[in-house]
């Protein structure tokens, strides 16, 4: 299991920096999110900056972007790093991209991401091999490639991608048609055994492969402290507001829980959501667990089921580094 950590909101100043530490205290990986700044900016920097971190955007918003927008980025991406680029992708939700990107809301998201996917490797095989660019769908329609828009050949062209997601139905897509599959932060380890790795493997037999084709990111939250359990109910409590992610409190019988947290969300009452998640809810979602215990805790739980563990609470070089360090050793010397 590789241990992986995730970019803080920050500007790209900083990214230098955050990607040398992150690099020399044991991370395996970083990745960027699509939350206050653009997920691909970043990453040209880690690039430059790092020797033999992989990286990629855990996730970058599907649904905003074209097929060709997307490939050229990763191919330059990864282009730059050698290989050491993943392509993370997610949907995001309806209202987001209605009303955050202005653009339509498909009538399939998953059969959308499926054909944009889709597209994308035909534009890289189009790059690579020199083969014509003939790709028909629904929703993409991609048949043009003069010479003067054609990057060529890389020394990597197989540019992993990974998709996001909550419920079942990207989870068995992620196992028909992708590399990896990012599982939400906002999970349990039951959700995860009975309804996440079920799908992908569904989707996998589906294309004919195995479980093991399909590599399984889990972001995991933690709490050490009070400030940090804090924290993760704060997540915790936006998470489970969402509509769309009801399912998972559904799973474990919290559905009312889940029906108070999306009413006070409406009304705007956030302090007022963190209440409603008790102890029991806290340490489903979160591994609460003492400095010198966490990682023995997180291997606890997640050995078996994650490919790469992504750690939810962020890093930020010289705040704690000796707890970072020892974790991450901690992690390593046991698998």
């Amino acid at each position: 299991m590789q241990f992986d950590g995730i970019i803080p909101p920050t500007s790209l100043r900083e990214i230098p920096e955050f990607t040398r530490h992150a690099e020399s205290i044991g991370f395996d990986a970083i990745w960027s999110s699509e939350t206050l700044h653009s997920p691909f900016m970043p990453l040209a920097l880690v690039a430059e900056h790092s020797q033999r971190l992989d990286f990629g955007t855990a996730i970058a918003v599907a649904f905003a972007r074209s097929p060709a927008s997307l490939a050229y980025t990763a191919w330059d991406l990864a282009q730059a790093s050698s290989g050491r680029f993943i392509l993370g992708l997610g949907t995001q939700v309806k209202a987001h991209i209605e009303r955050r990107f202005g653009l339509e809301w498909p009538a399939s998201p998953v059969k959308k991401l499926r054909e944009l996917i889709a597209g994308i490797r035909a534009l890289w095989a189009t790059w690579q091999t020199g083969e014509r660019l003939n790709f028909r769908g629904e929703y993409f329609k991609l048949t043009l490639m003069s010479p003067f828009f054609n990057p060529g050949a890389i020394d990597h062209p197989h540019i992993p991608i990974y998709l996001a997601g909550v419920n079942a139905g990207l989870s068995r897509l992620a196992g028909e048609v992708a590399d990896g599959f990012h599982a939400h932060p906002y999970h349990s380890e039951k959700y995860l055994r009975e309804i996440i790795v079920p799908a992908i493997e569904q989707g996998a037999a589906q294309s004919g492969r195995a479980r093991s084709d399909v590599s399984l990111v889990i972001t995991a939250m933690f709490a050490t402290n009070k400030v940090e359990e804090d924290f993760a109910r704060a997540q915790i409590a936006f998470y489970a507001s969402t509509p769309t992610y009801r399912s998972v409190m559904a799973h474990h019988g919290w559905e009312e829980v889940a029906d108070q947290l999306s009413n006070l969300s409406r009304r705007g009452k956030w302090g007022e959501m963190t209440e409603l998640i008790n102890d029991e809810m806290l340490e489903t979602f979160a591994v609460v667990a003492g400095e010198e215990d966490l990682a023995q805790a997180l291997l606890e739980r997640y050995t078996g089921l994650a490919d790469r563990l992504m750690i939810y609470n962020p890093y930020h070089p010289g705040e704690r580094d000796d707890f970072w360090k020892r974790l991450l050793k901690q992690a390593h010397d046991a698998r």
